[in-house]
């Protein structure tokens, strides 16, 4: 009889795969990185689900993927304090980034949308037009993140050691948007979309949460390749603790408040990151 936790285990054996080749190809591929695969696997996913499941798409799904898409691509054909990494190493330019970003914010938010037409794990009440829940889910976003934005902000100077220098606010709210909506259309949406659609028949009851659980700690240690090529052991504590203290909410509020509420959230710290010049 086949174990029920088997498409876990793979799942979980494929991300680690990822994350081991990266470390391995390091000094091959320099401009490579652990998100910028995920992101590609999200994307294409998610065309999948749309390929397959468009049908179910409602006016409003398409306007709203579109909104985000054509928001993020003109945004940072304006952002001055965001700068992402090269694509692969190919993709520099800001009008390339723009048209890259935008479009898997597209993809991403078509592909996430398809799977909460077919009771997906996390809500994106916009779409929908929802304004009220909407509203709600940004403002409690906010509330929640708010206090740990400021900690976040605290521990950037303490760990990166150079003092506060004060950027243009205006810049600040603006480009936050960039990692608020692209990283949580793509990890928060897409891909714990795809993950719960692989475990569902194995896990039923506990789909949700394992593949949301999945999705928070890809995203989590994406964001420490050059950590752990220089101390592994304290990525995989700062991992760690940024699954703690800024996934599990993230988690939550997408799966309780909606998409908005994780971006609400996320915004929120980037705000404040890039405020005082980090």
């Amino acid at each position: 009889m086949k174990n029920k936790y088997t498409p876990l285990i793979l799942l979980s054996a494929a991300a680690l795969a990822i994350f081991f080749a990266r470390a391995w190809l390091a000094n091959k591929f320099t401009d490579w990185y652990t998100f910028q695969v995920f992101e590609t696997l999200t994307v294409i996913g998610s065309i999948f689900m749309v390929l397959k499941g468009y049908r179910a798409l409602r006016r409003g799904d398409w306007i709203a993927a579109l909104v985000l898409g054509v928001a993020i691509g003109i945004g940072m054909l304006f952002a001055t304090l965001f700068s992402p990494y090269p694509f692969f190493g190919i993709v520099r330019a800001s009008f390339g980034q723009a048209w890259l970003r935008g479009g898997f914010t597209f993809l991403s938010a078509l592909g996430g949308l398809t799977i909460m037409r077919m009771g997906g794990p996390v809500p994106f009440h916009a779409a929908s037009g929802h304004w009220r829940e909407t509203a709600r889910g940004i403002l409690v976003g906010l509330a929640v993140g708010l206090p740990l934005a400021a900690l976040n902000a605290f521990a950037l100077q303490l760990t990166q050691g150079h003092p506060i220098e004060w950027q243009n606010p205006l810049a600040s709210l603006l480009d936050a948007l960039q990692p608020g909506v692209v990283e949580e259309v793509i990890y928060r949406f897409a891909m714990w979309g795809l993950l719960w659609l692989i475990l569902r028949n194995s896990l039923s009851r506990q789909s949700v949460w394992a593949a949301g659980a999945l999705a928070t700690l890809v995203h989590s240690y994406s964001h420490l390749d050059d950590l752990f090529l220089q101390s592994p052991l304290a990525a995989l504590i700062m991992g760690a603790v940024l699954t703690l203290l800024w996934g599990l909410p993230l988690l939550i509020l997408a799966r309780h408040r909606g998409l908005e509420s994780a971006i609400a959230f996320h915004w929120i710290q980037d705000v404040a990151r890039f405020l005082i010049g980090f």
